[in-house]
């Protein structure tokens, strides 16, 4: 390996070697390379020199190749080939014969609302792969994207870096969530009920405060926080036949899969709402997996938003 003048190999070379063979002509193979033919004699001067082989000798009008060029020709033309065909040109993704793997970072919010709808797109278009879920946060899915090798990620995550790329989805806004009859609440909530009920915080951090609590301190209110877990599923059975509230998104809010027969009003004070975003890394944007995969997601997300939100 180290005796090889690896300097002086240039992949230029060996396309004009293929010219050369093709063409069994200086000037016809500088004009199908779009070169000068004294570049293409220069390029036949290096190729003789790195090769040890006259390569090619002028009789009459034509270039003879000498049997090591008869030789190397074959093999030359299929690395230019392969190189052309499969490094320079990739072959296009075929997501229904794909065996591999596609694994999803999503948050807590995103699993629990989109895995089963990712799961039947996925599976509908590229039957004989293998999907994984992923949990991350804002703090820890760029390290999850190096060390599990995250295809995309999907959540509330703002601030993403330069080396990402951020496909918004959708926005969702809060809702407060409550059983009517225990509350005694007929309609919007009041804010002396919403005040007065205890609440229920949904904390994926344990604490049990929220920016909600912020925003009631400038209007020198307060709450009662008397319940908080970081399950969902856990604040809503809580939220069954018994006198508590939640804020929650009007996504979870709405899903189908309860048959809890709770009541969701806005909330009478403002709570931000917050973007839904798909992030992938820039160096795969061109690459064609993540060219199927995103549009997919997207639809697929998109849709059911829209589906459930009207």
């Amino acid at each position: 390996m180290n005796s090889i003048n690896w300097r002086g190999i240039d992949l230029n070379l060996l396309v004009a070697f293929d010219a050369l063979y093709e063409n069994q002509s200086v000037t016809k193979a500088a004009n199908q390379l779009s070169m000068g033919q004294s570049a293409m004699s220069h390029n036949l001067s290096r190729l003789r020199q790195l090769l040890d082989d006259p390569l090619f000798e002028r009789q009459g009008q034509q270039m003879i190749p000498s049997q090591r060029a008869i030789d190397l020709a074959p093999l030359i033309h299929d690395m230019l080939s392969t190189i052309r065909e499969q490094i320079l040109k990739p072959a296009p993704f075929d997501h229904q014969s794909y065996l591999g793997e596609i694994r999803i970072g999503l948050t807590d919010y995103a699993e629990f609302i989109f895995a089963p709808i990712i799961y039947d797109a996925i599976h509908q278009h590229a039957p004989y792969c293998q999907l994984s879920f992923h949990q991350v946060d804002r703090s820890n899915y760029q390290d999850k994207f190096a060390h599990r090798h995250l295809d995309v990620v999907i959540g509330s995550l703002p601030n993403i870096p330069n080396d990402y790329q951020s496909l918004h989805l959708y926005r969702d806004n809060h809702v407060c969530l409550y059983d009517a009859a225990a509350c005694e609440i007929d309609g919007d909530i009041p804010l002396e009920a919403y005040l007065d009920i205890p609440h229920a915080l949904v904390s994926p951090d344990g604490q049990l405060k929220s920016q909600v609590d912020a925003t009631l301190a400038k209007l020198n209110k307060a709450r009662r926080v008397n319940v908080g877990s970081a399950n969902f599923l856990t604040v809503r059975h809580l939220l069954k036949k018994r006198r508590l509230l939640c804020i929650t998104t009007e996504l979870m809010a709405k899903q189908p899969l309860f048959n809890d027969q709770l009541t969701f009003s806005p909330p009478p004070i403002e709570v931000a709402g917050f973007d839904i975003s798909l992030i992938s890394q820039q160096r795969n944007a061109h690459h064609p997996k993540w060219i199927w995969l995103i549009p997919l997601l997207k639809q697929t997300i998109c849709e059911y938003v829209t589906e459930i939100t009207q």
